[in-house]
């Protein structure tokens, strides 16, 4: 791929003949991209240096940046990356609004708050989205997102752990682990990192890993609802993993953050399941209900049962991670955030959520129509379209190419996502109207 970036090159200069860095187009990989000018003596990590090519979603930007100066006057729709883009409701922004400007007065101003977060945002997520299951506020550490929150842990855990994650996954879950140092080498055979398991999860065994034959590890990253494939493990199958982390002495981190899109009886949270409280951090965020993609606002639970080997909590470690990283989340973040769990708030945002997942059927009613293997797309604004035997980046590409419509290429997921692609239900209605027309004389 091209890649619009500064002189690739090895050479170094003194600083007195150094020269500017010149822009031009050239090919990409993470390792291969160097300046022509003064050197520091300060090597490069080798673990930035063990990542494969660039991040997924900003990859798929600049693909978006090269279609559009190929075509100018193309209509671009946007299906790939999961932003958000209906308004978030007036009862939220009101008092978001309201908290902004009260701090322009001296009974409203208010400087840093608790790293944690405010006491009474904790306590609303644990009673509106852990009500019976055991969870208090105090192991609620809110965050500016869940992304965020994933990084916070792979620096909480030890440099030796070893770590297994869904195939295909979000990509974050392993793109840290590298960075992390945790990962060994990239294998270009398999197109997977020496170091971690894979899962296998795709449709012949529902997208739920055989754990009776997966190997051990010390942190297992598991999305329900999952991202990519749109699909919401069951209380069975939770069950089984629950049990299986039980069994192995392993910590789960489980990612609910596309819960409030479930449908069915599927589970929207790991303390569901009895003993997981023992076995598993649970991140999660406003982003994808609450329309929070660029407001920022998350949470991470830390039980206080979570024990390390040695007995000692895992919730005092992470506090101490939190403490010494970060500030807390921006109090008016956070003003919105307890708006959003009000009663009004709340039947707000399920009203937004409602409009996207109508808008998921749209998009898998139309590759339905194609012949085409759909997944997904019922507990999750995600679906997961198989094109057997094609690569997903030439998938992608034909797509873009011939309707203008972004997707995810499978393979950015993991080698698990080969043959698929997958499209996001987050786009205005008639958008996703349009690009149903297109896509049906595409195929």
């Amino acid at each position: 791929m091209m890649h619009y970036l500064q002189l690739s090159s090895r050479i170094c200069m003194p600083s007195c003949i150094s020269s500017q860095p010149k822009t031009i187009w050239t090919s990409s990989t993470s390792g291969n991209e160097m300046r022509v000018g003064h050197c520091t003596k300060v090597s490069r990590s080798v673990n930035m240096e063990n990542l494969q090519n660039e991040y997924l979603f900003p990859e798929i930007f600049m693909r978006e940046f090269v279609h559009t100066q190929k075509y100018p006057h193309a209509r671009l729709i946007r299906l790939g990356v999961g932003n958000t883009t209906e308004p978030i409701p007036d009862i939220i922004t009101s008092s978001m609004a309201e908290h902004a400007h009260a701090l322009s007065t001296v009974r409203g101003y208010r400087g840093y708050g608790a790293e944690q977060g405010h006491m009474e945002l904790r306590r609303a997520i644990a009673e509106k989205f852990y009500n019976n299951m055991g969870i208090e506020g105090d192991e609620v550490f809110v965050s500016d997102g869940a992304q965020c929150d994933i990084s916070r842990l792979q620096m909480l855990l030890g440099s030796n752990v070893t770590v297994a994650v869904q195939d295909p996954s979000f990509p974050a879950y392993i793109d840290s682990t590298v960075i992390a140092g945790r990962a060994g080498r990239f294998q270009e055979e398999t197109g997977k990192y020496k170091n971690i398991v894979y899962l296998n999860c795709r449709p012949e065994n529902n997208f739920f890993p055989d754990l009776s034959t997966a190997s051990r590890a010390d942190i297992i990253f598991f999305c329900s609802p999952n991202n990519p494939t749109g699909n919401a493990a069951s209380q069975q199958q939770l069950k089984q993993l629950v049990e299986f982390a039980k069994a192995n002495g392993s910590i789960i981190v489980y990612d609910s953050s596309y819960a409030a899109y479930i449908s069915d009886d599927s589970p929207r949270s790991i303390y569901e399941i009895p003993g997981a409280r023992e076995v598993a951090i649970e991140v999660s965020s406003f982003s994808k209900f609450a329309g929070f993609t660029g407001v920022r606002l998350g949470w991470t639970v830390v039980p206080d049962e979570l024990l390390y080997a040695n007995g000692f909590p895992v919730i005092k470690d992470y506090n101490r991670i939190v403490c010494t990283c970060f500030n807390g989340a921006s109090n008016i973040a956070q003003a919105g955030g307890l708006a959003c769990l009000s009663a009004e708030g709340y039947q707000a945002i399920t009203t937004v959520v409602d409009y996207y997942k109508e808008n998921a059927k749209i998009i898998v009613d139309t590759f339905r129509s194609l012949g085409l293997k759909v997944y997904g797309g019922k507990n999750a604004p995600y679906i997961w379209v198989h094109f057997p035997g094609l690569s997903s980046w030439d998938v992608f590409n034909e797509i873009l190419e011939k309707t203008d419509i972004v997707t995810i290429p499978g393979k950015g997921f993991g080698p698990g996502g080969e043959e698929y692609i997958r499209v996001g239900a987050f786009a205005h209605r008639e958008s996703i109207l349009e690009a149903s027309k297109r896509l049906k004389t595409l195929f």
